[in-house]
């Protein structure tokens, strides 16, 4: 390092992706810095993918439990302030964990707001400092909102929504996406009444139709919910006894009351620290970068969702700050292969997708042929299979994988296998040379396989 700056690199982010690419340089030796704004370990840790995996996965056990002969003629209950409690702290632990490991690495760890001054300094609170690259992983944060009477209104935003002590009568949330359907599960499995509202045509508008059709049914057949879709709230307001709702149908204006809204309507990069003093371009979408992760400032790199949200997960986070890591240390220039990785939603049924969708291959103008093969119609694994469940599988007109999708239990774990296939560029019939467990979902892989090779 030159004597010129503080540090070699100094990152801006703290989730996956800061946390990755700190280690890799720290590793190699580097004069390592990290600043995060909130809670270290960012969004993901903290308010996202942990808290909402550990929540889900508590609810749904005590529901099962609740409707299991073990409990008949019981009233069992649990104590959510306990529940929050208990979540938190595996949070915290987590979190001073990686903390640990950080400070063994000797990286220094800034709690504050990062503004730039020029590419090469930061001020945090009445501090500055330099460093010969900086590398962006800000993340995303709540997309702002149209809707009027946001400013007079009380609601709660995803990040907000677990950590409410007292469960409201109802609920009402305001998209269908990912984030949207598990809160819609988590509340409903905590007995509130649930609307979950989508301006698109089905819930989780970017995955295919099935999935979302998928969703809906479990939610309104098993949960109750209310899913209303096609509709967009253009108005909150409140009276002296309930929170309404204004949505527009079509063209007619509706409304509807409830005790609780959250706001699920998507999030959107973070780009609002400075960035133009340090000569880096960016828009809405996020952090403008070229195949190598590097910005219009020479010497400014960036990873993860503050350069494209609309695909934002954890692996693909961890993949760039791997690839960017390498080519920093060791003067490389390679890019990214998203191809294999895999796309989780943690509802139940989980869904998993890889690759394409047929949104993705019709905007491409491909051609495809596809297969679907619902669980409840294998007779091995019928007696297990929700009605709910299905493998579906996209392929070129070559023969070869191009996409699939799975829901149901395990989803996530169940479709590596065509995830291999697909980066591999193996041949579809492969699978059919390989033993599946018949008491298992995988089971339907190659009836999914052979339905398609047949047409």
């Amino acid at each position: 390092m030159s004597n010129k700056y503080d540090f070699d690199y100094i990152i801006i982010g703290s989730g996956p992706a800061g946390r990755t690419v700190a280690t890799k340089l720290a590793s190699n030796k580097k004069k390592v810095a990290i600043v995060e704004a909130d809670d270290f370990g960012g969004a993901e840790l903290n308010t996202r993918d942990l808290p909402y995996e550990i929540s889900l996965n508590f609810v749904r056990s005590f529901s099962k439990f609740v409707s299991s002969p073990a409990a008949a003629g019981s009233s069992p209950h649990f104590n959510l302030p306990t529940l929050i409690a208990t979540r938190n702290q595996q949070i915290t632990d987590l979190r001073n964990l990686y903390i640990k490991n950080f400070q063994e690495l000797g990286i220094a760890i800034f709690n504050g707001f990062a503004h730039f001054l020029d590419n090469h300094t930061i001020a945090i609170e009445d501090a500055e400092y330099t460093a010969d690259r900086f590398i962006l992983a800000s993340g995303s944060d709540l997309k702002a909102s149209e809707i009027s009477g946001l400013d007079s209104v009380d609601f709660l935003t995803p990040d907000d929504a677990l950590n409410i002590h007292r469960l409201p009568k109802f609920i009402f949330i305001a998209g269908g996406g990912p984030t949207g359907v598990q809160l819609a599960e988590y509340f409903a499995l905590l007995g509130c009444g649930v609307i979950i509202m989508e301006r698109g045509s089905h819930l989780l508008p970017k995955e295919d139709e099935e999935v979302g059709a998928a969703i809906s049914k479990y939610f309104t057949e098993v949960l109750g919910i209310t899913v209303i879709t096609d509709s967009k709230v253009v108005a909150i307001t409140e009276d002296y006894t309930s929170k309404i709702v204004v949505f527009m149908d079509g063209t007619n204006e509706k409304m509807v009351r409830v005790e609780s809204i959250v706001l699920a309507t998507g999030s959107e990069p973070i780009t609002d620290y400075g960035l133009e003093n340090a000569g880096v371009d960016f828009k809405r979408t996020g952090i403008i970068v070229d195949k190598y992760f590097n910005t219009t400032a020479k010497n400014i790199s960036a990873v993860g969702d503050c350069i494209n949200d609309s695909d934002s997960s954890s692996e693909r986070a961890c993949l760039e700050a791997n690839i960017l890591a390498n080519n920093l240390i060791h003067r490389q220039k390679f890019s990214a292969k998203y191809t294999g990785i895999i796309r989780s939603i943690n509802t139940h049924p989980e869904i998993a997708t890889v690759g394409m969708n047929e949104y993705d291959a019709t905007a491409r103008d491909l051609k495809y042929k596809k297969s679907i093969v619902y669980l409840k119609d294998i007779p091995s694994v019928s007696h297990a299979a929700s009605p709910y469940d299905f493998v579906k599988i996209l392929a070129s007109s070559d023969g070869h994988l191009i996409g699939a999708t799975i829901v149901a239990p395990n989803a996530k774990s169940i479709i590596q296998e065509l995830a291999l296939i697909l980066v591999r560029r193996l041949n579809l019939e492969s699978i059919l040379e390989t033993p599946h467990p018949l008491d298992t979902p995988a089971a339907a892989i190659p009836v999914a396989v052979r339905k398609l090779l047949t047409k």
